[in-house]
Order: C-alpha cells, then structure tokens, then sequence
C-alpha cells in the first residue's frame, strides 16, 4: 500500500510475511498464493507491500540460481505484490515450535550475519518495483547481550563497514539504494533507540550484562536494572553527545519497532529527536504494539498474563521504577516467578509491566491487559506526521505471534488469519490517513 506525504513523497506500507513460517522457496511461493494475494482481495487493493522474509535456505536458492529469482519476482507480479522491504532479523527456524534464544544467531561477530545480509540486499535490488530505487532490510542489532565484549562489537562494527561498502558498490552496479536498519530489542546489545545512537556514534560504553556491575542483577540471572546502554539515565536519554560514526550511517541506520521501544519504556519524542540530531536515519519502522498490565500485583492480571507465557518466543518483560530505571528479565515466565516454567523470584508488582508479545493491532487483549498502541500512534506521528518531511517512508506492521496467542484468540484457518493481517493493515491505513497522507491506488 502507498500513500502520499503532504511534502509529496510516497511512503510505503506493507506487512511482514515471518508470520507465515517457511523455509524454503517453495514455501515463500505458497505464502504468496495462500496468504499475502487473500489478504490484499480483503483490502480491496490491487497492490500490496509485503514485507518479505527469506530465510537462510530459500535466500541461498535465488541467489545462486537466476531462473528461481525470476519466477519469484513472476509470482510477486502476477499476485499484485510488491517488495521494498526484507526482514532480516532472523535467519532460519522461524516457524520452529521453539525459537527463544536462537533468533539472535548468528549475529554480527559471525561471518555468516554479513553473508546472508548481503545476499538479501542483492536479491532486494532484483525484487522492487520497476518504479522504486530504494529498498531497506531490518537487521539483529548486533547480537544478543551476553558475552558480548569490546573485541565482539569491534567485530561486529566491522561486518557492518564491509557491508556498508558492499552497498555502495551495488549501487553503482544496479542503481537501486539498499539501506540497512539495526532493529532494538529488548535484551540485546543495542535495546533502545539510545543505544543504538551510542553504537552508531562510537559515544557509548560498552552495553550488555557484562558490562553492568554485578549489583545490577535481580530476578534471575539476565535480570537487570537499567536500561541497556543508559544503565544510569532515563530511558531514552542517550549516555553521550555523538561522535563521529563508526559505520557509514549513508547505509546503516536503524530499524523502529515500536513494540520493542514501548517494552523498554522509552519516550519515542526524545529518543528520535536524539537520532534525529545526530544525523542517524531511521530506514524502515515496524507497527507492532506491545502487552501492557497497568497492575500486575493484581491475582486477575497475574492470571491474564500466565495466558501469554508460551514456549516459542521468547517475551522479554519490563517494568519502570520511580527513578526511571528499568528491572527485567528475559521472558515473561520470569517475570512472574514460575519456577517450573523459568527461574528467579519475578519482577516487582509495584509499576506496570510491558512485555514483548506482539499483539494484533486492532484487538488488544481483553481486561485487565491492554496494549501499547498510543505509543506507536506517538511515534507513526512524530515520524511521518505532515508537519515536516518523514523521517521514514518504510513501514511494516510486524505481528509474528497470531499462533502464540493464548488458544482461544489463534486463528483456526487461513481465512481467519487473512482476515485478522487485513484488519491491521487497515487500522495503520486509517492512522496514516488521519494524519493527512493520502492513499495511493
């Protein structure tokens, strides 16, 4: 879907297919036919934006073999599906019946991150639109926290100089722009859009558990207090004033899901005005919205959320104290202290929680739960809002989790999922229209 801005540039929206597990290109071409064509009739649209995912095994077939490429792009055209965007978070196994920690592997220190990231940045410059000169891929920021040293990000940064150049230099072979956006998240090196500022301008200290003193942890051995990268400030203030980048921010930049910026308990207004200012672009933005429970001391939301624990994603589960500063723990087992599903005593109950499970856009959980919706409403303002040129022109709603949702909200079949992705999409349309964009046939 494509809708003007008030300044007269097109921004782009589409829905990400990792909801659809698929490994292979056969799997990608039956997406594509059971999933993304139903949902664009729903519409009543004769084009959609798809996010695509590939997968590590179907991203090697079309980079290798030219005819399979060109059938994927035959399929795309024929169904009325367009591509500018690649989710490239994960790598494979996505659709595994237990996922946790394996999503964040391999990451930015392994040759393996840079080799896939680059195969998709050349398969992206195949699959726009005739029209389109830019795509965008979202990307691991960097690698999960753990274990994460000064020599690792050194590492790291490097892969992402080495493909920043790659870019450039497909660029000047296909004239198609390919950026990349590093995608906070919750528990990983770079968990707030701060962080990511640090990491971009080389002005942070080293982020992660082992960079934290031990006094930090709480509820089990991932629990922290502070926020990642700003382990002694207000979520959303970064540490330091910018510096000269450590990658070329022309090509590298950051990718907003802002169901990960509302677990962390950022301020959306700070955080972008600091990337912003610091001349650090925002690629692509992911709609998604997070579980909130405004009083988890209460035995019925305690309840509510115990539906929400499942084996498959991991739900990394936040709370702010008064100071601003942030107690966590990797899932929401943990959080909740069920010691025969995780481990630790469980986050305080004396503030609201939130916790990273992506919730369908336009159905927030019943009472006593709501959703983090108003925080991406804030940030799709502050981004593409007709009081100033867009800061982003790619967005994906982003929700993974349709068959990790306690039983009784699952889509059944394929028509019901179909039904649920199109209501998202068409609240994203309503908000960008409402903000004064205009739909583009």
């Amino acid at each position: 879907m494509r809708f003007r801005h008030p300044d007269g540039s097109t921004i782009h929206l589409a829905y990400c297919t990792n909801v659809h597990p698929a490994e292979t290109l056969d799997g990608v071409l039956d997406q594509l036919r059971d999933h993304c064509e139903p949902v664009r009739k729903r519409l009543g649209r004769d084009r959609l934006g798809i996010g695509l995912w590939l997968a590590r095994a179907a991203a090697r077939v079309l980079s290798t073999d030219p005819s399979a490429l060109r059938l994927l792009r035959k399929e795309l055209d024929s169904r009325g599906l367009e591509v500018v965007t690649l989710n490239g978070f994960p790598y494979e196994g996505f659709g595994d019946s237990q996922v946790k920690y394996r999503v964040y592997r391999p990451d930015w220190t392994e040759p393996a991150r840079l080799e896939y990231t680059t195969d998709l940045a050349r398969l992206l410059t195949a699959l726009l639109p005739d029209d389109a000169t830019e795509g965008t891929i979202s990307t691991l920021p960097l690698a999960w926290r753990t274990d994460f040293d000064e020599h690792r990000r050194a590492t790291a940064l490097q892969a992402l100089r080495t493909l920043s150049a790659r870019l450039d230099a497909l660029q000047d072979t296909t004239g198609r722009n390919i950026r990349v956006g590093l995608e906070p998240e919750p528990g990983c090196t770079i968990e707030t859009l701060a962080d990511a500022l640090d990491a971009l301008t080389g002005t942070g200290a080293l982020t992660g558990t082992d960079a934290l003193p031990e006094t930090h942890a709480l509820a089990g051995t991932d629990a922290l207090i502070g926020t990642p990268g700003t382990p002694t400030g207000t979520p959303g203030t970064p540490t330091g004033t910018p510096g000269t980048p450590t990658v070329p921010t022309h090509r590298i930049g950051v990718c907003v899901d802002t169901c990960h910026l509302a677990t962390s308990f950022e301020e959306p207004g700070p955080a972008l005005d600091a990337l912003h200012r610091a001349g650090i672009p925002v690629v692509k933005t992911q709609l998604s919205a997070a579980l909130h429970a405004e009083h988890p001391e209460r035995a019925e939301v305690r309840d509510a959320l115990n539906a929400f624990a499942e084996p498959r994603f991991l739900h990394q589960t936040r709370t702010r104290t008064a100071q601003g500063q942030l107690l966590a723990t990797d899932d929401l087992d943990e959080a909740l202290g069920n010691h025969d599903r995780g481990s630790g005593p469980g986050l305080p109950t004396g503030a609201p929680w939130r916790a990273h499970f992506h919730v369908p856009l336009h159905a927030p959980p019943q009472a006593p739960l709501t959703s983090t919706l108003p925080v991406l409403q804030d940030t799709l303002a502050r981004l593409v809002g007709p009081a100033a040129p867009p800061r982003t022109h790619h967005l994906e709603v982003e929700t993974y989790t349709w068959q990790a949702l306690p039983p009784e909200l699952r889509p059944r079949t394929r028509a019901r999922l179909a039904d649920g992705i199109a209501a998202e999409l068409a609240l994203a349309r309503d908000l960008l229209t409402d903000l004064g964009l205009k739909e583009l046939p």
